[in-house]
Formats: C-alpha cells, sequence, structure tokens
C-alpha cells in the first residue's frame, strides 16, 4: 500500500519552495547629482568613512596668527607698538614656534624674543596646556635682563579654529639670578571675519627694581587653516 501520508509531505514542501520570495538584492547608493563629481570631500568618504570624532579632537582649536598693535605702559605713561606670530604650528606634533617684540616709540622701553610651546593635551582640546620654553630680552629703562624664559601657558576656547579664546601665560626670565624677571599675561582674542581678529591683551612685568604694565590692543592676521 502505497505511502501517501510522506508522499503528501514531499509534494508541499516542494511547492513551498517555487513560492519562497527571493533574496532582496541590496540596493545600490548612488550620490547624489548635485553633489561636484570632483569633491576631495565624496572621493574620500566613498574610499573610507573618517573618524569624524578623533578628528575634531585632533584639528587645531586654534589657528597661527601674525599680530600687530598698539600699546601702553601704564607706570611710564608711554606708547608704544608691539609685532608678532603666535602659535606657528610645527605639523600636528602639538609643538609651536612663536615671537613677540613690544616697546614704546622712544626705545626706552622693549621687551623682545621668541620661545617654544608644546600642548599637552589634542590640539582640538578646548583647555589645553603648554610648557613654555625660548629666550627673551628685557628693557625697562632701569633693568637690562636677558636670558632663558620659562614657564607655562593655558588656554580655554570657547569657540574653536581661531574665533575666540583667552589665554594665561606666566614665565621667568633669567630665573634663579638676580636679574630674574616675572611675566604675567592675559590675550583674549575674537574674531570679526574668518582670517581677522581683534585682541587685547594685558600684561605685568615683574623685574628687580621696578614693576611695568602694559595694556594692548592688537591686530590678529590668520593666513594660514
Amino acid at each position: 500500500m502505497p505511502n501517501w501520508t510522506g508522499t503528501l509531505l514531499a509534494l508541499l514542501a516542494a511547492l513551498s519552495g517555487c513560492f519562497a520570495p527571493a533574496a532582496a538584492a541590496e540596493p545600490e547608493i548612488a550620490p547624489d547629482p548635485a553633489l561636484p563629481a570632483d569633491s576631495p570631500v565624496l572621493e574620500r568618504w566613498q574610499q573610507q568613512v573618517p573618524d569624524v570624532l578623533a578628528e575634531i579632537r585632533h584639528d587645531p582649536s586654534f589657528r597661527t596668527r601674525l599680530r600687530a598693535g598698539y600699546s601702553q605702559f601704564l607706570e611710564d605713561s608711554q606708547a608704544g607698538f608691539n609685532l608678532g606670530i603666535e602659535d606657528l604650528l610645527i605639523g600636528r606634533t602639538g609643538l609651536t614656534v612663536s615671537g613677540s617684540y613690544q616697546g614704546s616709540f622712544d626705545g626706552e622701553l622693549a621687551t623682545y624674543g621668541g620661545d617654544l610651546h608644546y600642548y599637552v593635551l589634542p590640539l582640538g582640546s578646548r583647555v589645553n596646556l603648554a610648557p613654555v620654553l625660548g629666550y627673551r630680552q628685557v628693557d625697562t629703562g632701569h633693568d637690562h635682563t636677558n636670558g632663558v624664559n620659562v614657564g607655562a601657558r593655558v588656554r580655554f576656547v570657547p569657540s574653536r579654529t581661531g574665533a575666540a579664546d583667552i589665554t594665561l601665560t606666566q614665565s621667568w626670565v633669567a630665573p634663579g639670578s638676580r636679574e630674574e624677571v616675572g611675566i604675567s599675561s592675559l590675550s583674549v582674542g575674537y574674531a570679526v571675519t574668518r582670517d581677522l581678529r581683534i585682541s587685547t591683551d594685558l600684561e605685568r612685568q615683574n623685574a628687580p627694581s621696578r614693576k611695568e604694565s602694559r595694556v594692548a590692543v592688537v591686530l590678529e592676521w590668520m593666513p594660514f587653516e
């Protein structure tokens, strides 16, 4: 006697295979025709999706600035000027170079030199710290000090890529010597266009025989991205 039960089950299994839905093919995502074909950003994303968070952390939150402005020396009631370059980046190493000159128009008061800073946190951080090492000459009219400049800097960045920042720096010229000069400075900068900023500097110098304070208004140009 034929096994009708087994034959029926085999027939149902064959029919179910015929009517099973075909596997859906993965849709191909085509770029928007409105996007430029030669867009470097689009090409980069097509090759590999970047780690945006890591790029934000390591993309510098500040930019190199070329500086020129007006200075007022408060104790001597003298006017002057200042020139400089601030935070010239050495690759993405965290190392920057700065140099400046500030002095009275009559030449009696002058401070100039150059420094290296090494930012210890990722360059994209909102708050960063850097030791300062360089050389500086300080002429106050009564004292003349030159030598190694050692200190530290802290920077607060409320708005990235040079839009706004606050920098505090404390350093000592010729530390440990009789001519040691302590220099405390505060700089607040705010961008007025994409590449131009206005900065206000406050500085206090503690020399062996006298103290000097300086206020400056500085125009800063940021030529590099």
